[in-house]
């Protein structure tokens, strides 16, 4: 057991919370029109242009197989570093900025290779996300 000073910031999708690396987000922004590229790799929704840079767009929820379900006031985009760039993900929303009391490591399953561990605070669990592998897979 170790106690963490890291802070995390919680994102939801699909109902369930995950943990991002704070020093991993460069920002959070609202919604907007995403522009779409053809034949771009089955992950990436399009791009957005945010200050004259062209970000592409995945979507949490597609990375993590589950549904699809429609934009509304709480969604989100979180601008985060994949490796020498930045790519924006979809959120269902965000919450709030946190440290964990414990973090263990993530269970040993060849399908959750995109977890850093598993986070708790109290007696909540979160899943704390490594935005390279999931971003990779």
């Amino acid at each position: 057991m170790r106690m963490t000073t890291e802070q995390y910031v919680e994102v939801r999708a699909n109902a369930d919370s995950y943990a991002i690396p704070i020093l991993e987000i460069h920002e959070i922004i609202r919604m907007q029109e995403i522009t779409h590229i053809p034949n771009s790799r089955s992950c990436v929704l399009g791009v957005i242009n945010l200050r004259g840079q062209i970000i592409p767009i995945v979507s949490l929820r597609e990375r993590l197989g589950l549904p699809e379900e429609e934009v509304n006031k709480h969604t989100r985009i979180v601008v985060v570093n994949d490796h020498d760039s930045v790519i924006g993900m979809i959120v269902d929303s965000v919450h709030q900025v946190m440290s964990f009391e414990d973090i263990q490591p993530p269970p040993e399953d060849e399908h959750v290779t995109y977890l850093q561990g598993i986070g708790r605070k109290g007696d909540a669990l979160v899943s704390i996300l490594d935005v390279a592998k999931l971003m990779d897979n």
